[in-house]
């Protein structure tokens, strides 16, 4: 097979496996009045997915390193079928919410950089580092169409369904790289030292600077996914809750989907100039966009869904470059342990995310202008110390 085909597939089974990322995400303000849920205890149900993830990658991801990433990635697709058929045929409440949500997030850390990982050991030369962007963007239309399907399906035939629509496309994933996918012989060069030593990683400065820009990233891309449905849903019920054009949940579905593309443009850009300068760019102007769009929530809906669209696209912006820019800083053999490391920071932070905006909106008295404006100023606090990491570090490396 053709290294294009070779990636077209793979892109393919990770936005399959996604189809139930969002479910839960896109149907929030039904879960809130179902189970008569906090919003701290929405935000814990929201982030322990990444919290799953977290737990999980720093193992399943370094484990690349010593074996074939293709089997760590179909271990992860057959727990993310188990997790969202769990949640589809048990959940009632938060704790078994809470479960089953995380255990379809050490799924995702099982598939999510694992396969792009059994996908870079298949690819060679100019290919790799544009393939890269292109796999790290699929994550975006794969999160874009969850929103769409869930929010669809959850008003059609009910939200059990949507999840279990998620159970089928993971199961789907799993076919096609079993299929397609090719076992590799064993490596030649293996790493050295202990499974779980990321020492080397973390000597690294280079890398390190990309991995805390992303974990800076991810705190506020994570909290905005989780949020962004209620935030718009407030803002459609405070002006009458009639019909709207663009509905939040595909409002959200179209951010994400613009995040898809500008991801790969912001990749362009950085590529071809200076990557520490733009990303840096691209990260202080999202900040500055989460600092003021949750105070607009007295606006029109209209303005505000345009607002949010425009979020869509900034916030994802700098995600490619960074994954590119911490894999390029290291050798071959250490490419697992540093996505690792990228990852558990990272969704460490998207852990965290979700859960601050949700204790933010408790202690402002729940739902209002100043508790949205407070909940989405403290993703713009996280990601504009993004930009910060970036320049320490590299001031520490030109010493």
């Amino acid at each position: 097979m053709s290294e294009r085909r070779l990636v077209w597939f793979t892109c393919l089974a990770h936005a399959l496996s996604l189809l139930g990322f969002a479910a839960y995400s896109a149907l929030l303000p039904t879960f809130i009045a179902e189970w008569t849920l906090s919003n701290t205890e929405a935000g814990w149900i929201g982030g322990i997915y990444y919290g799953g993830y977290m737990a999980s990658v720093p193992v399943l991801t370094a484990l690349t390193d010593r074996i074939d990433g293709r089997r760590i990635y179909l271990f992860g697709t057959g727990l993310t079928v188990a997790g969202l058929s769990g949640f589809a045929l048990f959940a009632d409440g938060f704790w078994s919410a809470l479960a089953f949500r995380l255990i379809a997030g050490v799924g995702l850390g099982g598939t999510y950089m694992p396969g792009l990982k059994a996908l870079s050991d298949r690819l060679t030369g100019p290919n790799q580092p544009r393939s890269v962007s292109f796999y790290t963007a699929t994550f975006g239309m794969g999160v874009s169409i969850s929103f769409l399907l869930a929010g669809e399906i959850g008003a059609w035939i009910g939200w059990r369904w949507s999840f279990a629509v998620g159970a089928v496309g993971a199961a789907l994933a799993f076919a096609i790289v079993a299929l397609v996918l090719r076992p590799l012989a064993p490596r030649a060069a293996r790493p050295q030292g202990a499974l779980l030593d990321f020492r080397p990683v973390a000597r690294n400065r280079d890398a390190m600077g990309y991995v805390l820009a992303y974990a800076a990233h991810c705190w506020e891309l994570f909290a905005m996914r989780e949020w962004m449905v209620a935030f718009l849903a407030y803002v459609l019920a405070a002006h009458g809750g009639g019909a709207a054009v663009l509905r939040p949940t595909l409002v959200v579905a179209i951010a994400n989907f613009l995040g898809t593309f500008s991801s790969l443009i912001g990749n362009e850009i950085s590529m071809r100039f200076d990557r520490r300068r733009w990303v840096s760019a691209y990260m202080l102007a999202s900040a500055l966009l989460s600092a003021v769009i949750g105070f607009t929530a007295g606006l029109p809906y209209a303005a505000v869904a345009a607002l949010c669209l425009l979020f869509g696209a900034l916030v994802s912006l700098d995600s490619a470059s960074l994954t590119v820019g911490a894999l390029a800083a290291v050798k071959p053999e250490q490419r697992g342990a540093t996505m690792a490391v990228h990852s558990t920071l990272g969704f460490g932070a998207g852990f965290l995310g979700p859960l601050v905006v949700g204790v933010a909106l408790d202690a402002a008295g729940g739902p209002s202008i100043i508790g949205w404006g407070l909940g989405f100023a403290t993703m713009g606090v996280a990601v504009a110390l993004g930009p910060l990491a970036l320049a320490l570090l590299a001031c520490r490396r030109a010493d």
